[in-house]
């Protein structure tokens, strides 16, 4: 299987939306655009307050031409539930939370989207046995991921994989920079910081959604003061350590962490300097995919 492995994410959980208005609500909600969304294509997007800040994020899913899925954090998909239900209002879809019937297993790499014949595109999608798989939408070396009813067999394929836990997957997505919705501090964070942008995860062609203006004025403004980074951690440290310059200002705070590899975001005005979480020394990595800021 080329080194290719599975991995089982059991934090996420699946949210499905029915009915004819079931785009239309949904693309006047979220920062993606679901104008690209089809059974060959998934997208990422995110949810925000009127104020741009984020609430929830997820992946869209079109598995047939009867129903969206929305793929995210596990411990927050009640909350997501009760968020969009407020906003349906008159409009005809219906919102379910199917519980544990899906699963969700990640095929981590960048060889994983070859292997399934799909191209080396983020989101690029298939049907395969009766499952979804998809290119991971925020990038294509994230590799791969499979959306199945639980207790289904294994595709051919993913069946032959060896199993592993969530280290492989982590590693991966530490080494690359990408958030996940752990990351993020609901009704706190800003997207843009957390570089959505540049992970396809806000369209700025689409027209209107919750937090749009500011979204975009943040855009238009130019640079950011701050980014999420992958960062090298000598020393202990934990996930809320906030990082400081050696002069003791604050340059920024610790997001995920495992092992040497941390996520953090960081004041851009701090980076090249000497920066530590307690005890451990910070070395900040600016991503190849992420445009250098000038």
């Amino acid at each position: 299987m080329g080194g290719l492995r599975r991995v089982e994410l059991g934090r996420r959980r699946l949210l499905a939306l029915s009915g004819a208005d079931r785009r239309n609500f949904l693309q006047g909600l979220v920062t993606g655009d679901l104008r690209r969304l089809s059974p060959e294509r998934a997208i990422w997007a995110a949810l925000l307050t009127p104020q741009g800040k984020y609430l929830f994020d997820f992946f869209v899913l079109e598995p047939d031409g009867e129903r969206l899925l929305l793929e995210t954090d596990a411990g927050r998909a009640s909350a997501l539930l009760a968020r969009l239900s407020m906003y349906r209002l008159r409009a005809r879809v219906e919102i379910a939370d199917p519980g544990e019937a899906f699963a969700v297993i990640a095929i981590p790499g960048e060889r994983a989207p070859a292997r399934f014949d799909l191209p080396p595109e983020a989101g690029a999608a298939r049907r395969i046995d009766g499952a979804m798989l998809f290119v991971d939408p925020r990038h294509p070396a994230m590799g791969v991921r499979l959306v199945l009813p639980r207790g289904a067999p294994l595709p051919d394929p993913v069946e032959a994989m060896e199993e592993t836990g969530i280290e492989a997957y982590e590693e991966l997505r530490l080494a690359l920079g990408i958030p996940e919705s752990t990351d993020l501090v609901p009704e706190r964070s800003l997207p843009l910081e957390y570089n959505f942008a540049e992970l396809g995860g806000v369209a700025f062609d689409k027209g209107c959604y919750l937090g749009q203006e500011v979204t975009a004025r943040m855009r238009h403004r130019g640079r950011l003061r701050k980014r999420l980074l992958p960062v090298e951690v000598e020393g202990a440290a934990a996930p809320g350590d906030p990082v400081l310059a050696a002069d003791g200002r604050e340059a920024g705070e610790l997001r995920s962490v495992r092992d040497r590899r941390a996520l953090a975001l960081l004041r851009l005005d701090h980076l090249g300097r000497e920066l530590r979480a307690g005890e451990a020394t910070i070395r900040p990595r600016w991503p190849e995919w992420l445009k250098c800021e000038e």
